[in-house]
């Protein structure tokens, strides 16, 4: 059909929701048999992370926190669904028109999938694959929206039936009605819907064949010990007070903050680290040769710069890995190297200072956490942990690559988007309990502080305008963990604002001027608002 079509424009955008969702499931198809980050959707939400701006991305995080990439894919499925009714109604004019919107659709959707960093050459199929089905959709439901023929509608006059003689003939308009057939149309819309469902859900289940749990399993049952195993932790590190965050944060409720939408599953028989650049000798080592080196066992907190004053992205852990200054002493760094610039398996990028890693501090290539192999979230088989910087310039997760270089050479994801090159941790502290409502009397009031490398010294907290208090400190196993505290005040009825503020191992307190994560990190003191019924 090359006219212009009669259909009403709510058929036509039906049309075009059903080829969309055909291209969906297809695509999701072709990206389940060939592997890796090929869904066209998946594709094209990693370029919009990519190419947002960071105020945006910031927002998002604040906002919806760690469902921000749910909320991004979310947003994805409502654009294709405004565009793919646009492309039906469009289609009203000339079917090959909609035909063309989709197979650009699916253009956008091939080179989203190739300027990935880890695309290979077969993830453009997909998307192709995708606006073919769509385009092929919409033709064949738009051949059901031509439109019918209706039997010759009965001319009553007074011969057919009888009538009194001043009433004058009706006539229904139209020789001939043209309408669409409606059941043709909803079975084409149903057949495809039918497609688009069978052909995802078929696409998903081919995915999860490429989990690793069954690796991540194997691990887990031959963990090696560490060369030194730390001793228990300290009694008294943990208050264990309601709502106060526990020392040691489960794996489960460990924040999760990066650009992955689809997390990388990689297989640790087939993984591998390579150490090149500025160096003597590269290496490249297996996950096997990895773990056959020294092991060391640590207590560290991450910290993520995307944190606000009071957030919830700092976790606590105990880690298993391998010390990096180790590994890059093999290697043998060069004169003139100052940073190692990580990459992730889906190509995310850090800069971390050689000097840092090189220091004596528990800088890690870490596989374990809290006595498990690292969850695929939080990068199995093996990511970065290094104390005292933010995660941006040190956290890769699912590593693979450290290239040994200069930071006026070379720049990361973060830092090519505006973040300072190099994030060492502010102190800080928050307040988690109480945080809205409680009762007249005697209150406890507690958080937790970090300093990373210098450690937690005093934390003060303030009622109103009232003088600082010292609170009371929980012990603590090193410098580079947070550290828990507490102390009780008297609150009468009414509202009340309760600061808090930390002060490091070196006398340095926190500052109290307020700034934004960005560029570097958020400073301020922790204030919470409560009322006292």
């Amino acid at each position: 059909m090359t006219s212009r079509s009669t259909a009403p424009s709510w058929a036509a955008a039906l049309a075009g929701l059903t080829a969309a969702a055909v291209a969906v499931g297809v695509g999701q198809l072709a990206a389940g048999v060939i592997g890796g980050d090929s869904s066209p959707v998946v594709a094209v939400g990693g370029a919009a992370v990519d190419l947002s701006p960071s105020w945006l991305k910031n927002w998002a995080i604040a906002t919806f926190g760690e469902n921000d990439k749910t909320v991004l894919i979310g947003g994805i499925f409502v654009v294709i669904a405004l565009l793919a009714a646009g492309f039906g109604v469009l289609a009203r004019i000339r079917v090959g028109y909609g035909r063309l919107a989709l197979l650009v659709f699916g253009v956008v959707g091939a080179w989203a999938a190739a300027t990935r960093p880890d695309a290979g050459m077969l993830d453009v199929l997909p998307s192709l694959l995708a606006a073919w089905a769509g385009a092929a959709t919409l033709s064949r439901i738009f051949r059901r929206l031509e439109p019918v023929e209706v039997a010759e509608p009965i001319r009553e006059t007074a011969e057919s039936h009888p009538a009194p003689l001043e009433q004058p003939p009706v006539m229904l308009a139209g020789d001939r009605l043209r309408t669409i057939d409606r059941r043709s149309l909803f079975t084409g819309v149903a057949t495809g819907a039918g497609v688009a469902v069978v052909t995802g859900a078929a696409g998903v289940w081919l995915g999860g064949r490429n989990d690793v749990a069954a690796e991540r399993a194997q691990v887990a049952a031959a963990l090696p010990k560490p060369a030194k195993p730390l001793p228990p932790l300290p009694a008294g590190v943990d208050f264990k007070i309601p709502n106060l965050a526990p020392f040691v944060t489960p794996n489960h409720d460990f924040y999760r903050v990066d650009t992955a939408l689809a997390l990388p599953n990689v297989d640790p028989n087939t993984w591998s680290l390579k150490i090149h650049g500025m160096v003597e000798r590269p290496i490249e080592l297996s996950f096997a040769e990895l773990l056959k080196r020294p092991i060391v066992e640590a207590d560290l907190t991450l910290t993520c710069v995307s944190n606000p004053v009071g957030g919830p992205y700092v976790g606590n852990a105990r880690w298993l890995g391998v010390a990096m200054a180790g590994v890059l002493r093999e290697a043998g760094i060069k004169a003139g190297a100052d940073m190692l610039l990580s990459t992730s398996a889906d190509g995310w990028t850090a800069g971390t200072p050689v000097e840092v890693v090189m220091d004596g501090r528990d800088a890690l290539f870490a596989f374990a956490m809290n006595g498990e192999p690292l969850p695929v979230a939080h990068g199995f088989p093996v990511r970065q942990v290094v104390p005292g910087l933010y995660g941006y310039v040190s956290a890769t997760k699912w590593v693979v690559d450290v290239n040994v270089t200069r930071f006026d050479q070379e720049t990361a994801y973060w830092t090519d988007r505006g973040w300072d090159a190099k994030g060492p941790i502010k102190t800080q502290s928050r307040i988690d309990t109480p945080r809205n409502k409680t009762k007249p009397g005697r209150n406890v009031i507690a958080g937790v502080a970090w300093a990373q490398t210098k450690g937690i010294a005093k934390v003060e907290v303030k009622v109103d305008d009232g003088p600082w208090q010292e609170a009371r400190l929980a012990e603590v196993p090193g410098p580079d963990t947070w550290r828990q505290w507490t102390i009780d005040v008297d609150l009468t009825s009414g509202l009340h604002t309760l600061s808090c503020r930390a002060t490091d191992a070196t006398g340095e307190t926190q500052t109290n001027r307020g700034a934004p994560p960005e560029p570097n990190g958020a400073t301020g003191y922790h204030r919470v608002l409560i009322e006292t019924t």
